[in-house]
């Protein structure tokens, strides 16, 4: 299970209420909780006393033992904002992200790049989200490809899909399971398992091989939309990754205008390992992301932030094939586009393109959307992301 944590923020946050600024400090430390909101702590030295002194009892509080010197905002009193970029960086390129978030992708590279345990066998480290502690599917797919590909090195991943089938639960450690369906000289098949207290929750087949030149060669084009740049910036909660919203239509609200089932969204990377597969399998963890979202978008008074709330929302399969190498690091546009929502169930065939439009990836999303059975359990369903 999680335990509490402790390590410096490496980017500038912000406490304010209004135009009132509390603290700014390049010095924050973040405290991770389990099944709490995490916390973040000022040095003292960097607090406005003289706003402080005004600020309502109990908002705040001082540090004791190795927190001495430190102060805590409450987050439910006060704005507290994370430049996300750093000296030197664009200014095109730096976004705010609101505090408490759910880290850095940094930590989601750490998730992602599961480790051996025994033959055909690694362990995701946990990692919760204190609002919904359930693993996502996409993450449990991108994990599986980093399994597979330290399995099989020297090969890459050409296709790889999951079902989910049961709960994760975020806070507790889970198993990928591999077991080789065959290995010959230029292609590897896989079978994947995600296990947890012995039960299975996702299921699913690799396939990887040893790569060839072109003998013939064509793609689908990207879909004629805004750059990243004239897209609208969009907090998902996770520092060191941008994403960026054509037309700013990703907002959630069930009282947005209607439009038709497709989402357009930039995303990279600022800082990752250079190891391919981890490039690989962020560009997965992000595919479970926006379907439902773009399913959602032709009907009036249906948006994404009923999810687990009045709707009962779950990707229940995700098919992935990647038609060329992945760089994370670089902008990435994923186009969702639902084809189909009938007998609550929807579809969508999605791609992902380069910036200079090169076809980089295909997938496909089977996912519910229902009414809860029993809508006094909404706002506590636990369904597979």
């Amino acid at each position: 299970m999680i335990s509490a944590s402790r390590s410096p923020l490496p980017y500038r946050a912000c406490v304010s209420r209004g135009s009132v600024v509390f603290a700014e400090t390049n010095r924050a430390i973040r405290i991770d909780r389990p099944d709490a909101a995490p916390q973040l702590w000022v040095p003292r030295p960097d607090v406005v006393s003289a706003a402080l002194a005004a600020a309502t009892p109990g908002s705040w509080h001082e540090g004791e033992g190795d927190l001495s010197g430190h102060v805590v905002f409450d987050h439910d009193e006060f704005d507290i904002s994370i430049t996300d970029g750093r000296t030197g960086d664009d200014p095109g390129d730096v976004t705010t992200k609101r505090f408490p978030n759910w880290g850095d992708s940094a930590d989601l590279v750490d998730v992602l790049d599961v480790r051996a345990d025994a033959e055909g066998r690694f362990v995701s480290q946990p990692r919760s989200d204190w609002r919904r502690p359930v693993v996502e599917g996409s993450q449990m797919l991108a994990q599986t490809i980093v399994a597979a590909s330290r399995l099989a090195p020297d090969r890459r991943t050409v296709s790889a899909s999951m079902v989910f089938t049961r709960a994760v639960d975020a806070r507790a450690p889970y198993a990928i399971e591999l077991e080789q369906l065959s290995g010959g000289r230029t292609f590897s098949a896989l079978q994947a398992r995600a296990n947890q207290d012995d039960r299975i929750c996702a299921a699913g087949t690799v396939l990887l091989d040893v790569t060839a030149p072109d003998l013939i060669s064509h793609c689908e084009g990207p879909p004629e939309v805004a750059g990243p740049y004239d897209a609208v910036p969009y907090d998902m909660s996770v520092t060191g990754r941008d994403l960026r919203i054509v037309d700013g239509a990703y907002t959630g609200d069930p009282g947005a205008p209607v439009g038709p089932p497709e989402l357009d969204a930039w995303v990279r990377f600022r800082t990752l390992p250079d190891d391919p597969l981890l490039h690989v399998a962020l560009m997965a963890q992000f595919t479970g992301h926006m379907s439902i979202a773009a399913a959602l978008r032709p009907h009036a008074d249906f948006g994404q932030d009923q999810a687990h709330r009045t709707l009962s929302t779950a990707i229940n399969a995700i098919s992935l094939s990647v038609h060329r190498p992945i760089r994370a690091d670089h902008w990435m546009l994923y186009h969702h586009r639902s084809t189909s929502a009938a007998a609550g169930m929807t579809h969508s065939e999605c791609r992902v393109f380069d910036s200079e439009g090169s076809f980089l990836a295909s997938f496909t999303v089977d996912a519910m959307v229902r009414a809860f059975a029993d809508p006094s359990k909404s706002a506590n369903a636990r369904t597979a992301l």
